[in-house]
Parts: structure tokens; sequence; C-alpha cells
């Protein structure tokens, strides 16, 4: 299975192409989508997309998993970062591609087995499981590959093949 990992954000959006074959891991692309500041919002969601899209068309994963926001103290960021997903999960529902959503939470447990793992201990677990000699970088490139690594592990878990997922498609 090949899984599109995504990282949302508006400045920065990080991807990860994934394929997965049971407990086996190949990272075949990770990096970033980068929108300026000086940009509208409306013109970032737009080239956002349209990235997005040309990566879809470019490696044609067989579903996409997408970080869902945690909301710290910046909550205008946090408002803009939504936006970003918004037009992440449009893009796979008009790609008719599957979309996973996963809790900051989740990915951790995923990735570290502790659900209140600090992000070095996530970025050390994404480099050992793909077999990395180095941490994807940027931090949200990493971020993605987690991401996707969460989603393998979850659909081959006992629970997801009896139907009890606690994943939904959009």
């Amino acid at each position: 299975m090949k899984i599109l990992g995504i990282d949302p954000g508006i400045a920065t959006v990080g991807f990860a192409v994934l394929e997965s074959n049971r407990s086996a891991y190949n990272l075949q692309q990770c990096g970033v989508i980068e929108t300026s500041s000086k940009l509208s919002l409306s013109e970032r969601l737009k080239q956002i997309y349209q990235d997005l899209l040309e990566l879809l068309e470019l490696f044609q994963p067989d579903c996409m998993s997408v970080e869902e926001i945690f909301f710290n103290t910046n909550i205008t960021t946090g408002i803009s970062v939504a936006h970003g997903r918004g037009v992440i999960l449009l893009a796979a529902a008009n790609s008719d591609l599957p979309a996973y959503e996963y809790t900051p939470l989740q990915v951790k447990q995923a990735v570290v087995g502790y659900g209140k793992a600090e992000k070095k201990q996530v970025m050390e677990m994404v480099k050992r499981i793909c077999n990395l000699k180095s941490t994807p970088k940027p931090d949200d490139a990493a971020d993605a590959v987690a991401v996707a690594i969460c989603h393998a592990r979850s659909t081959t878990s006992l629970l997801n093949r009896e139907g009890n997922s606690s994943c939904y498609t959009i």
C-alpha cells in the first residue's frame, strides 16, 4: 500500500510517500510544500491545492493520512492551518482518494509506543522504522512520515482486520 502522509500547515505542508508491506516500510519521497507569507490566504490555499494535486498525480498513492490539528496557544495560526487542512482534504476527495485522520496522540502512540512522546523521540523512531541514515528534514517532512507510519500500522492491526478501526474515511 502506498500512503501519502500529510502534516498540514499554511506556510509549510509536510508530505511523505511511504510504501508499506505489512511491517516493511520504504520511504519513497518526503519534503514540504512551502507558501510565501507575501501571498494572500486564498493564494496560499490555491498553491497548496495545486501542489498536492501534482503530488497525487506523480505518486498515485492508495490513500492519504492527515494529522489532525492540535490547538496550542495561538488560535489565529490554528485557524489558518485549519483552512490549509480543509484544502488538503478537498484535494483527496476530488481525487477520489480515501483520507484518514489521526490525532497527534495517535501518531506518537503508533510510532513510539507512547502517546505523549517528545518530538525528538518521534523523529528518532521515524529514522529507525524506515531504516534511514538521518532524520528527514525539515521537521514537517519527518512529521508527515510519522503520520504515514501511523496509518500503515493502524491498517495492519488486528482491530482493523476485524472491522473495528478507529479511523474513518472521508
